[in-house]
């Protein structure tokens, strides 16, 4: 098992890139080549699941290109063992699909696993 300390301080530089909107660049430098995504529902634009960090830095690209985020609230990092959990809440107005021009406020938990010092598993859980 990853040192408590490893997984604090990869949770930590999640937390602060994401605070900085800087999710794609969270995803390129701390996630493994082969980590997977988990949402908890597909969406028409996207599966629930997607495996490679290629793919998953494409997902967040996606993100930021078709929503203006107006607030972002982030808690955390919280560690476990070999995971970390992060609570987000966005305010945000889509740009496209179903919801355009409709500002929404979510929330959501993602659960991320560590090993060897990189993100492996992100799991996201929120209502609909």
């Amino acid at each position: 098992m990853e040192a408590a300390m490893d997984i604090l301080e990869v949770g930590k530089k999640l937390v602060d890139l994401c605070r900085q909107e800087k999710n794609v660049e969270a995803v390129k430098t701390l996630f493994s080549p082969e980590a997977v995504s988990l949402e908890a529902q597909a969406g028409p634009e996207m599966p629930a699941e997607m495996k490679g960090r290629d793919a998953i830095v494409g997902k967040n690209e996606w993100w930021v290109k078709n929503n203006e985020v107006h607030q972002v609230n982030i808690k955390g990092p919280f560690p476990h063992g070999d995971r970390f959990a992060v609570f987000f809440e966005y305010d945000f107005t889509a740009k496209a699909g179903p919801m355009t021009g409709k500002r929404t406020h979510f929330e959501e938990v993602g659960l991320y696993t560590v090993k060897n010092g990189k993100v492996v598993r992100e799991e996201f859980f929120y209502k609909m």
